[in-house]
């Protein structure tokens, strides 16, 4: 294996720690976040979420965390790009404002509508 190649696995093992390190939230609510694309030369690594992220009301501020606090934790990345599968847009493209449910939780309709609050 040539050293590049390490410094390539090296980094995409640093970025895989940052997501479950600063992002726990994302598996434990049924979600899921994995390296799409890394560019080394240019810095730029593609996270794609799944699973419970597709369609959650939430996900754009979870992408706007992890979109701001990479680069500052990770020297090597320069941008970051993060994707739901809801047209690349973090799902706000007409999504219809759906609300993130989460297991155990019950849903009151009488309740004050102050938008999601960001779980991290």
């Amino acid at each position: 294996m040539s050293t590049e190649t390490q410094e390539a696995d090296d980094l995409e093992e640093r970025i895989s720690n940052f997501l479950r390190r600063n992002f726990p939230q994302i598996q434990m609510h049924g979600g899921s976040a994995a390296i799409q694309n890394l560019d080394r030369e240019s810095g730029e690594v593609t996270i794609q979420l799944g699973g419970a992220c597709s369609g959650c009301g939430i996900s754009p501020m979870t992408i706007q965390a992890i979109k701001s606090r990479m680069v500052k934790e990770i020297p090597e990345i320069n941008k970051v790009n993060a994707e739901t599968g809801m047209g690349g847009d973090g799902g706000m493209g007409g999504s219809g404002g759906m609300s993130p449910s989460f297991p155990g939780e019950t849903t009151d309709d009488e309740s004050s509508d102050e938008g999601p609050q960001a779980p991290f």
